[in-house]
């Protein structure tokens, strides 16, 4: 999708539709979703909503996901600035997880999925 405005769909003589001046980057909708659409990290954002939650918490509330793979989805927001890891203790090395302003910000989005999703009765 791009900027309203910027695109335009022709029609030829046969009914064939071509797009005139495409968005050749991802579009602000693409984006987000790259950001907080990965397997596993829209659920990692939303169990983080309330406070912070240590790493072992945080995979039990996950039940199905790896610990490996929690472990990459937590670098990933961490990196884009989401999450905050926090060494609360050194021995046994004891961490939390937290959402910074920046995940917060995508509680909201995460709620109108989750409830979207429940209320269409949504299965895979």
């Amino acid at each position: 999708m791009a900027p309203t405005g910027s695109i335009r769909i022709e029609t030829d003589e046969r009914g064939r539709k071509r797009s005139i001046a495409p968005c050749m980057e991802p579009c602000a909708i693409e984006k987000g979703m790259r950001l907080i659409g990965g397997k596993w990290t829209g659920s990692i954002i939303y169990h983080l909503k309330d406070e912070p939650v240590r790493f072992n918490d945080l995979v039990r509330m996950l039940g199905g996901a790896s610990k490996k793979i929690i472990d990459q989805r937590l670098k990933e927001l961490e990196s884009r600035g989401m999450v905050i890891r926090n060494v609360i203790s050194e021995r046994p090395v004891a961490v939390t997880y937290e959402l910074t302003a920046f995940g917060r910000s995508a509680l909201d989005i995460l709620e109108q999925l989750r409830a979207w999703s429940e209320s269409n009765a949504v299965t895979l």
